[in-house]
């Protein structure tokens, strides 16, 4: 049996969130499921789980977000889907006004706003949906694209993209860039469609030490491959390789925290990808990038850090 929407949750340790999450799905009107994965938590969220009605539920060892959400996706029904955060949660009536625009326009995805939170749920900011007439170069950053959360997918569209484990925590982002490359037929919600919850629990989207270090190499792989496959449709515009470019130097300056050879070859990249490049930095800095370099000044700003870092312990 099918069913209009399916919103597959996958969790780790997320009890503190989960409820409200859940919660939050079974104020839909139309025919739905929620589906939950549990990725192997420990702080009591199967058996949880399993006292839940309305719940499709499956527990799994430890293997990442990424295998929870696909084995939640080959059980679902829905002819939409949602792949929903289990700290985040819906807000009420938009999956319906949603799946009202997806069948009015026979759109493929329909896409949405955010409303930011904090941790116990107090509003910070609302991002409405930024209009913009390439879904591509949007994916790429050229402007704001929201969050793959407040997308609702048509599952015809989606069923040969799964969420790959190689692209470890930036497999939304990867899931989002594939869908663009099939040119879907793509419809806007303008207002917000779930709310997105900062806190300082651990999160996989913001990683220190050694894994910020994989997940910059994983960013820059991704669009690495996505920008050759647009060069090989010759699909690869001029706008695009601006939206890639910005968003590339920032990541190369990331990487040049712990691998500075490594992000002036993606400095290098950037550059050869668009002639035209402008360095966005202003005053000093821009100044030391367009006239010593990017490596030079990667290794000042590195030494600036470093006396920074010792210089309280001068006075202990």
């Amino acid at each position: 049996m099918t069913c209009d929407v399916s919103v597959i949750i996958p969790t780790h340790n997320r009890l503190w969130s989960l409820p409200q999450c859940i919660e939050s799905c079974r104020s839909l009107a139309c025919k739905s499921e929620i589906i939950v994965v549990d990725d192997g938590s420990t702080d009591g969220t199967w058996e949880w789980l399993q006292k839940q009605t309305g719940v499709i539920a499956f527990r799994q060892q430890n293997l990442g977000k990424d295998w929870a959400v696909n084995r939640g996706f080959a059980d679902a029904s829905g002819d939409f889907i949602r792949f929903l955060d289990s700290d985040d949660w819906l807000l009420p009536g938009t999956t319906d006004v949603q799946l009202s625009i997806g069948g009015d326009t026979g759109a493929d995805v329909i896409v949405g706003g955010y409303v930011l939170c904090g941790e116990r749920g107090e509003f910070l900011r609302e991002q409405e949906w930024v209009r913009c007439d390439d879904f591509i170069a949007q994916q790429l950053g050229e402007c704001d694209s929201s969050h793959y959360s407040a997308y609702l997918f048509r599952r015809s569209l989606i069923e040969d993209i799964p969420h790959r484990p190689e692209a470890g925590i930036r497999d939304d982002r990867l899931f989002v860039l594939e869908v663009a490359l099939k040119k879907p037929r793509v419809a806007a919600y303008q207002k917000p469609v779930f709310a997105h919850r900062q806190h300082d629990n651990e999160r996989l989207q913001f990683p220190k030490g050694m894994r910020a270090a994989v997940t910059n190499f994983q960013h820059e792989k991704i669009y690495r491959r996505i920008l050759n496959e647009l060069d090989q449709r010759g699909e690869l515009t001029d706008r695009r390789k601006q939206a890639a470019a910005n968003i590339l130097w920032a990541l190369a300056h990331r990487i040049a925290y712990s691998h500075l050879d490594e992000a002036r070859d993606l400095a290098d990249f950037v550059f050869n990808l668009n002639p035209t490049f402008r360095i966005p930095e202003r005053g000093l800095l821009g100044s030391l990038y367009r006239n010593l370099g990017f490596g030079t000044t990667e290794v000042m700003l590195r030494f600036r850090r470093l006396m920074l870092h010792l210089a309280p312990r001068r006075f202990t």
